[in-house]
């Protein structure tokens, strides 16, 4: 028997929260891919590694903060279909930093045009769609959603 089993890309992603409630938002840019708009501090997990270490290399990465997993709250996962195609599905774990000591910066100022202190309850046009839907999965209390699918 054949079985034709999904292999989904996979990404995770940092929420870092200032005292005020304001996220962590990187503005992407140099990149080819949704250059102008912004996102969270994220990255594909690459092979062998867990999504909790994805997310901590990327944090440090990409905004100069390290964390650990005693830090790392998971606060949602969603399975989303780009553009509608077969081969284009990816599993997005969100993860929310409960305390870091060291202040973000842009510590990627080659693919990210700036960093900023959002408000999650007043986003600006320019976030990158699935971060935005994954907001709104958040905001309605959701830890598990699939985005992009046909109805």
């Amino acid at each position: 028997m054949k079985y034709d089993t999904a292999q989904p890309r996979i990404a995770s992603y940092m929420i870092i929260k200032n005292e005020e409630g304001k996220i962590v938002f990187l503005l992407r840019s140099n990149t080819g891919w949704m250059d102008g708009y912004y996102t969270l501090p994220a990255g594909k997990v690459e092979i062998g590694e867990a999504f909790t270490d994805t997310a901590i290399r990327e944090v440090l990465e990409e905004v100069g903060v390290t964390a650990n997993k005693d830090n790392l709250k998971q606060v949602l996962t969603v399975h989303r279909k780009e553009k509608y195609t077969d081969d284009n599905t990816w599993v997005d774990i969100y993860f929310e930093l409960t305390s870091f000591r060291n202040e973000p910066y842009n510590a990627e100022p080659t693919k990210h045009g700036n960093l900023a202190w959002l408000d999650p309850q007043n986003l600006p046009k320019n976030i990158v769609p699935c971060v935005r839907a994954a907001f709104g999965f958040m905001a309605e209390g959701k830890k598990f959603a699939e985005w992009g699918w046909k109805k």
